[in-house]
């Protein structure tokens, strides 16, 4: 098996104790190519029969593709009140919407702002909330949550309870409805139900309008050992519509021509809501939430660094960890995210910006590519439009 990055690159070998998905075997049998992410084992690409992370990036723009993102946190957060502790803690105000909806929210320090974690926070009602946290951060933000939280209140790790597919691009209705699953809620919002197998065996799922390709998409939450047939259940239906099966690279183009953040890149605990142009989901309004106090004071300062999106005007592909120079060769800031787009063939990236130099949209700089200098123009993303509603 050759194992690779999420950015293409060679890989060590995954630990012994990487965790696997319930479809692990599913992906083996396409031939995917395999990279560690967040400790579990999942198929960056699959490039089997013409395909790789170009075939299947332009599949969910043009047609319809399916992820594996089971690796993603799953967690409830139940009993009186759940939702108000909710709404103390993390960054969005869950005010803002009902039962049945979906918002995304931070996590963050509370003493510095920065960010613990970025996730999706499915209301079920006043009293159960279900997260959905990065891979790598499950654990720290249900310690966090577990610690602040009343003695009637559960704060319950699901990880390796459920899959979750994405079913992302233009004809994934289509493709949901094929199945026999609703596809006609709206954006951000989701519905539970039950899917019947084509073997007669019936399971819960949640269909969530949900998605981080910046395509009409859905997200599919099932018990694990559901999770095989309804994969070959949405490939069988996808057929006709041009289904591919994408990995964790296309993953990473999408998310990143949309100028979608990576945890860890975009927003880490030295990276705050400010900086990364992520104050949209803060509720600025509420009497508190973890990080209110240094978010607020940044907020009326100015962060010191934005992030901007970086459009390369030559041949060449940014990376993360790039150094970013003005015409005159002095640092003025630093890339955190970059690739190939597949939509523009262009090299991008995201990179943070010194806010006091005056960068506007349509500034031209360089990305300083192993000594060798990139010619860039500064774009507010995303580099594509979407179309997410």
């Amino acid at each position: 098996m050759h194992r690779r990055r999420a950015d293409g690159r060679p890989l060590a070998c995954p630990a012994m104790t990487a965790q696997r998905s319930p479809l692990h075997d599913r992906h083996e049998a396409l031939g995917a190519k395999w990279a560690d992410f967040g400790g579990w084992t999942m198929p960056v690409e699959y490039p089997r029969d013409g395909g790789g992370v170009l075939a299947e990036h332009l599949a969910v723009r043009t047609a319809v593709g399916i992820f594996d993102v089971s690796h993603l946190g799953k967690a409830t957060v139940s009993g009186p009140g759940a939702a108000a502790f909710l709404n103390s803690c993390l960054s969005n105000d869950l005010d803002r919407i009902g039962p049945g909806q979906a918002q995304y929210t931070l996590c963050c320090d509370d003493t510095a702002g920065g960010v613990v974690d970025d996730l999706i926070a499915y209301l079920r009602g006043p009293d159960e909330v279900f997260l959905v946290p990065n891979a790598a951060n499950t654990a720290e933000v249900a310690r966090r949550l577990r610690a602040a939280a009343p003695d009637d209140i559960d704060v319950i790790e699901q990880h390796a309870d459920f899959v979750v597919l994405a079913v992302q691009g233009p004809r994934s209705a289509d493709v949901l409805t094929t199945v026999g699953l609703p596809a006609d809620h709206d954006y951000m919002s989701f519905t539970e139900t039950s899917w019947r197998s084509p073997a007669g065996q019936s399971a819960p799922v949640i269909v969530c309008r949900t998605g981080y390709t910046g395509e009409h998409g859905y997200e599919l939450v099932a018990p694990s050992g559901a999770g095989p047939p309804l994969w070959d259940a949405v490939l069988e239906a996808g057929a006709e519509y041009g289904i591919r099966p994408a990995g964790l690279g296309a993953r990473d183009t999408l998310r990143t021509e949309m100028g979608y953040p990576l945890h860890g890149q975009d927003l880490s605990l030295d990276i705050t809501p400010n900086q990364a142009r992520s104050g949209w989901a803060v509720g600025w309004d509420k009497p508190a939430f973890w990080g209110c106090t240094a978010l607020h004071a940044e907020r009326q300062a100015g962060p010191p660094s934005l992030l901007w999106g970086l459009r390369a005007a030559g041949r060449g592909i940014i990376r993360p960890h790039l150094p970013v120079l003005d015409s005159s060769g002095t640092p003025v800031g630093e890339t955190t995210s970059g690739t190939f787009s597949p939509s523009l063939r262009v090299g991008i990236g995201l990179a943070l910006l010194d806010r006091d130099i005056g960068i506007t949209g349509g500034s031209e700089l360089l990305v300083d590519v192993r000594g060798r200098p990139l010619a860039v123009t500064v774009i507010k993303p995303p580099f594509v439009e979407a179309h997410v509603r």
